[in-house]
This record gives C-alpha cells, structure tokens and sequence, in this order.
C-alpha cells in the first residue's frame, strides 16, 4: 500500500509540472506538435537505453494494442500542449477530472471493468464541479474544446496501456508506450509541416524527466487497481495544478473556481473508496 500511495503521491506532482513545462515552451514559440515530439523522442532514447527487451512475445493482440495507445497516447499529448499554448492552466487542469469517465466506458466495454453505483454519484459530483467551473464563460472556449479532445484520448488510451501491462510488465509497458508515442508525433510533425526547432533545453529536459517520473508511476498503478480508479486518483492534482497556474504564472483564480476544484476531488474521492 505504501508503495502505491508514493506512486499516486509522485504521478500528481510530475502531472502537475508536466503542464507548466509545456506552456513554457509553448509560451516561448515552440511548437505543440514539436514540443510533443521531442519529448517522446528523449523518453525513447532513454528507455531503450536503461529498460532491456526480454522475453517479448509479440502476437497480434500486442500489436494491435500497441498501435492504438500510441495514436491516443501522441493526440492526448499533443492537444494538451496546443490548450495550454492559448489558455489558462488554472482554468483548463480541472477539466481533466473528466478523465475517469471516459476510462469508466472504455474499461467496461474492452477490460470488462464494472464501476459501482457510488462510482456513478461520484462522476455526477465531478460534472457538477466542471458546470460551477465553466458557468461564468470565464476560459477559452477553443482551448477548452482542445483539452476535452486530450482527455478522451489520454482517458482512452489509459485503458489500453492498461492491456499492455497485462501482456508484459511494467518496465516494456513504459518502453513501448514511448516508442509508440514517438511514431506517431512524428507523423503529427510531417503532418503539419512544422520545422523541428529542438526547444530551449533545460525545461524540455525539465518536461522530459516530469513525463518518465509520471508515466512509470502511472504503470505502476495501473497494475495495482482498476483503470478508472486509478485515473479518479489522479485528479488529486487538480488543486495543485490550480495553484502552480497562480504562482507561476499569475493566474487569477477566483473562490468559484476553488470550490470547483474541490467538488470535482470529493466525486473522485468517491470512485476511489467505493
């Protein structure tokens, strides 16, 4: 148990930075799909580097599961960074509380995960904390359209490296989930043609690492409890996300949107308990 609380504990905080990374290199004129590709590409080269290969059994359901996490895997990253270029951290982080519904449908109908009624009330209470946040029109509609396409495919794709834990382990799990990440953000950047500028160096560096501290200890939750659990977990981030989008970057955070936040937390509290 102790283990898992310091890998919940260690996935909130690296999430958290993770956004403020990539706003700065967005704010700084990278690119979204650059920024998504170059973070991939140093998490790749490092996994091959540090995570050996064995005892890899490809076969068909491997394959297929490894080439749909890494689409959903290269989307969800790539418009969180584009929603985070044009709106507020603040403001955009607790939308992400979302995530453990997408999860809850894509977990019953593939892993055959079934939530409890309390699962259900707290997916309620976290609708109802999304509608107090966005009821004032106070964001960015285009950049909140952008995160909830990140969150269905970031919240899909959980599920599917969920499967692929289960065909292998954790540490191939994380490599295969980069390497997967890597293919497609670079058919994204050829896609749009940007020019791959490498951005500034320290907080790509600085991102690169948040996102292995991140997806590793994301694995290893995985593979301790259910998917949609687990994502519910997760949104324990949101208030911290909420205070790094004021002290960094000087985010007006009125109480709305504080008493949001903390609905949204009570409904995953909910999924988690019960």
């Amino acid at each position: 148990m102790i283990n898992v609380l310091s890998a919940v504990f260690a996935r909130i905080v690296s999430n958290s930075y993770i956004n403020v990374f990539q706003k700065i290199l967005t704010k700084e004129g990278s690119k979204s799909s650059v920024v998504n590709f170059y973070t991939y590409l140093g998490i790749s080269v490092l996994s091959l580097l540090l995570i050996p290969f064995v005892n890899i059994r490809l076969s068909y359901d491997l394959v297929i599961n490894f080439v749909i996490m890494g689409l959903l895997g290269a989307l969800g990253n790539y418009y969180i960074i584009k929603a985070l270029s044009i709106g507020e951290l603040s403001s955009l982080a607790p939308i992400n509380s979302y995530k453990p519904i997408v999860a809850l449908i894509i977990a019953f109908l593939y892993l055959k995960e079934i939530p409890s009624l309390l699962s259900l009330i707290g997916i309620l209470l976290i609708i109802t904390g999304t509608y107090i946040l966005n009821q004032k029109g106070d964001y960015n509609s285009k950049a909140v359209f952008y995160r909830v396409l990140a969150l269905i495919f970031s919240g899909s794709e959980a599920v599917f490296i969920k499967k692929i834990i289960l065909l292998t382990n954790i540490p191939t799990s994380f490599a295969l989930w980069a390497i997967s990440g890597l293919i497609f953000s670079f058919v994204f950047v050829f896609i749009s043609k940007h020019e791959l500028k490498l951005p500034k160096i320290k907080p790509l560096g600085l991102l690169i690492l948040s996102v292995i501290i991140m997806q590793y200890s994301t694995n290893y939750v995985f593979s301790k409890m259910n998917v949609s659990y687990a994502l519910a977990l997760f949104q324990l981030s949101t208030l911290f996300s909420v205070f790094l989008g004021v002290n960094i970057f000087h985010e007006k955070v009125p109480i709305r949107k504080i008493i949001a936040s903390i609905i949204m937390i009570l409904g995953a509290v909910i999924i988690i308990l019960f």
